[in-house]
């Protein structure tokens, strides 16, 4: 009977060993491949993301050299300095292959972005502390409104922000569905993609957190390129509605942060 059962354990051993080879992740250093191409000149008010499109297919669409280099730092284009003029004006697509047969997280995604800047951009840099105007990022009186998440601990974070468009043929709002995100995630996705200024996160909140924001944005949020007209929403301006429905509050102020001052970028090499 043992050698019966030991004649069963080492297949079950065999299957367990393949199929922990099999969830290793591959190394994302780079793009296997990546088009890059100017916007057309009428996509200024047509909307901007930087996204995967598949497992394997990353896209941009309609971002400027700082848009890029604010997104793969972490940074608000502020925090920005030393380009050539080019680098905060034209608009650039992006298509890009992504290794392996995993899809990469938002992490791994910007890292291969930094990698592109670098070999296609020619993009270098130093670091340099200075004082900004900034926003702040609290807990209100009352206290936080967010749900602790539920998701498990492994899975990715995922906030995205989608316009609506109102019948005068502006914006009428945004909405901003986030699942398990922690406060500083969602810090990031205000400084690079909506708002004017960095954004520091005070809350002192550490875990992960699933809510959902809905705002009338302004002329000044998301780089500035909202379509014309008038919002016919009846929403509440963001900061507004960050305290509503969140029970957070965003402050402006000014702090010492560090800057990225760019040495040396380049219009994209050839495909």
């Amino acid at each position: 009977m043992r050698l019966s059962t030991a004649g069963f354990v080492a297949p079950v051993l065999f299957a367990i060993s393949l199929a922990a080879a099999q969830t290793i992740r591959p190394v994302f250093s780079s793009f296997e491949v990546a088009t890059i191409k100017p916007s057309a000149p009428d996509d200024g008010k047509a909307g901007r993301y930087i996204r995967m499109q598949s497992a394997h297919r990353f896209q941009v669409r309609n971002y400027t050299a700082n848009g890029l280099i604010a997104a793969a730092y972490d940074l608000n284009p502020r925090a920005i300095s030393g380009g050539p003029t080019w680098s905060g004006s034209d608009r650039y697509e992006i298509i890009a292959v992504a290794p392996g047969d995993l899809r990469p997280t938002y992490d791994e995604q910007m890292i291969m972005l930094r990698a592109l800047l670098a070999e296609r951009f020619n993009l270098t840099f130093h670091r340099e502390k200075k004082e900004f105007s900034i926003y702040e990022l609290s807990v209100a009186k009352g206290g936080a409104k967010i749900q602790v998440s539920t998701a498990p601990f492994d899975e990715p974070s995922n906030v995205t922000s989608t316009l609506f468009a109102a019948t005068s043929g502006g914006i009428d709002h945004a909405l901003m569905p986030a699942h398990n995100v922690t406060m500083q995630e969602f810090a990031s996705v205000l400084q690079r993609a909506i708002l004017d200024r960095p954004v520091v996160d005070k809350t002192g909140l550490s875990g992960r957190y699933d809510f959902d924001l809905e705002w009338t944005p302004d002329e000044s949020q998301f780089g500035g390129q909202l379509p014309p007209g008038a919002p016919d929403s009846a929403k509440p301006g963001l900061f507004a509605a960050v305290h509503q429905q969140l029970g957070l509050r965003i402050e402006a102020t000014r702090g010492p942060l560090e800057a990225l001052v760019i040495e040396r970028l380049d219009r994209p090499s050839a495909n």
